[in-house]
């Protein structure tokens, strides 16, 4: 793999790259991560088996648009590719560490805002499907939010657990009440970074930064829902975020439903340790 990812490295800067030394970096459960050098330039390399490919290519997409919005700060892809066994995406390499209670993390929720803002769209969806983890997520362009999240996101997360014997719902009743909770509120399509948790953001020596996308035009709330999920950001973060771009109301109930769908995909990926919260969720959705 890394005569490979050293000769495709060459190919796309134009010169020999040798690679002189190879680190692994914890953190994260699906690739395996490396920060790369060869004496002057480093890069970051996440690999992965062949078949993965179309992850890969899809946390580009991703990247390219957020890194096109200059808004928030993401790491540049440099090359995705494949070797006889491997697929893999290289990125330029920024010594990260967590996202600290300072003016950065404020500076983050601006940023954020200012995404959320940026462009013009008209429907909810994205160009392709992509992935949450390593469920694909549909992005089909849809006109109605409610029926977009309703439909493609808690009812085909729903479906894929009902598949696998884990029917937690009558799905099409559970579909009804989500779309009709959302029936009465009209986002304008923002383009989100679409997997938000304190893990995917942090800060290096130029600010803040956020990576591992998983974007499409929805609710900008979905992504501030999923910033209180697993550990949250700090204060700071949210002041930030509405010195910009206030809060809609009912944003607190709606929350529910937008961090239903993570948690159902963290049942999905990672079992029974979820459930409890998943069904709790649930319950209390349904008698809201």
């Amino acid at each position: 793999m890394w005569p490979a990812i050293a000769q495709q490295l060459s190919d796309t800067l134009m010169f020999e790259y040798n690679i002189q030394e190879k680190r692994r970096i914890s953190g994260g459960d699906i690739s395996q991560s490396y920060m790369i050098s060869d004496g002057r330039e480093r890069y970051f390399v996440k690999t992965n088996e062949r078949e993965f490919l179309p992850h890969y290519l899809a946390e580009e997409a991703s990247l390219k648009l957020l890194k096109e919005t200059r808004t928030v700060f993401v790491p540049e892809v440099v090359l995705t590719g494949q070797s006889k066994q491997h697929s893999f995406i290289i990125l330029n390499y920024l010594p990260t560490h967590s996202l600290e209670d300072t003016h950065y993390s404020r500076e983050f929720g601006i940023q954020l805002a200012h995404l959320h803002k940026w462009g013009e769209q008209k429907q909810f969806g994205f160009d392709e499907d992509n992935y949450i983890g390593t469920t694909i997520q549909p992005n089909a362009w849809t006109n109605k939010w409610s029926v977009f999240f309703a439909e493609q996101r808690i009812g085909w997360m729903l479906q894929l657990l009902k598949e696998k014997g884990l029917e937690l719902v009558d799905i099409p009743t559970f579909v009804s009440l989500v779309q009709e909770k959302l029936s009465h509120h009209d986002p304008r399509p923002s383009l989100l970074h679409g997997d938000l948790w304190s893990g995917n953001a942090g800060q290096c020596d130029f600010g803040p930064i956020c990576y591992d996308p998983a974007s499409y035009w929805g609710d900008r709330e979905c992504d501030l829902a999923m910033t209180e999920l697993f550990g949250g950001f700090h204060t700071t973060f949210y002041e930030g975020y509405e010195s910009v771009w206030p809060l809609d109301n009912g944003y607190y109930q709606r929350k529910d439903i937008y961090n239903l769908y993570h948690l159902l995909n963290h049942y999905h990926l990672f079992g029974g340790q979820y459930l409890t919260e998943v069904e709790t969720l649930i319950k209390k959705i349904q008698q809201s």
